[in-house]
């Protein structure tokens, strides 16, 4: 950093921040998450401006010579990273097995980050980690949707006497490529309905959110009273 600053470079530095919290913000609200644009932009300029005032208290002049020991200014940024990680902390929400957030988060630090960069004067380096930044969260979305991922679901089918049995059953679902993980069975007296339950583990794309044509498959089978298919959240 500079030891002297001017107006115009503080507002260059603000003006960074500005757009790249902005840019940033707008890519979080098209898509619907927490953090978007106000927050971005707040978040992105609050870093920038706790970075200037450190830049505006750097110089000597009518300072003793260990004024940089007795001020440590530092610390002022790295309290604000600090006081970031609890914010982000508190985004991230944990329900069963389903955890959200993690993104918001990361997001909410790297635009402090920004921040910090574009209050010290490091204006290039700010734009080069904004459009990194750009390029993760909307570029990588798209190749994220794509790849295959593992998916859980729990899969309950009724059959009548007459319907497919344990074997049957399993025969399909392995050959469809489905993991059977467990499967638990239960009967009342002979001659009665039967309830099998599996819990299957099976890849599919990310965005991937039809039922499968196997669980229609064994709909189709004769002797088969109801189907229960309900998804598991990713872990």
């Amino acid at each position: 950093m500079p030891t002297h600053v001017t107006w115009l470079e503080i507002a260059i530095r603000l003006l960074c921040a500005f757009a790249s919290g902005a840019c940033i913000g707008l890519n979080r609200s098209e898509r619907g998450r927490v953090a978007g644009l106000r927050t971005s932009i707040l978040v992105c300029l609050a870093a920038c401006v706790a970075m200037i005032q450190v830049n505006l208290l750097l110089p000597l002049a009518g300072r003793e010579a260990n004024s940089f020991v007795m001020n440590d200014l530092m610390r002022l940024p790295l309290g604000i990273l600090t006081g970031m990680g609890f914010i982000g902390g508190g985004a991230i929400l944990r329900r069963g097995t389903f955890v959200v957030g993690v993104t918001t988060a990361a997001t909410l630090w790297f635009l402090t980050v920004l921040g910090l960069c574009f209050g010290g004067g490091q204006i290039g380096l700010g734009l080069v980690g904004a459009v990194l930044a750009l390029v993760v969260l909307a570029g990588l979305k798209v190749i994220e949707e794509r790849l295959k991922q593992d998916c859980q679901a729990r899969l309950v089918i009724i059959t009548a006497p007459s319907g497919p049995d344990e074997q049957q059953t399993r025969a399909i679902l392995q050959g469809a490529g489905f993991d059977i993980r467990s499967c638990a069975f239960i009967t009342a007296p002979p001659g009665a309905d039967q309830k099998f339950t599996y819990q299957l583990r099976w890849r599919s794309a990310a965005n991937a959110s039809n039922v499968p044509e196997t669980v229609y498959q064994l709909a189709s089978q004769s002797g088969v009273l109801k189907i229960e298919w309900k998804p598991q959240p990713r872990q």
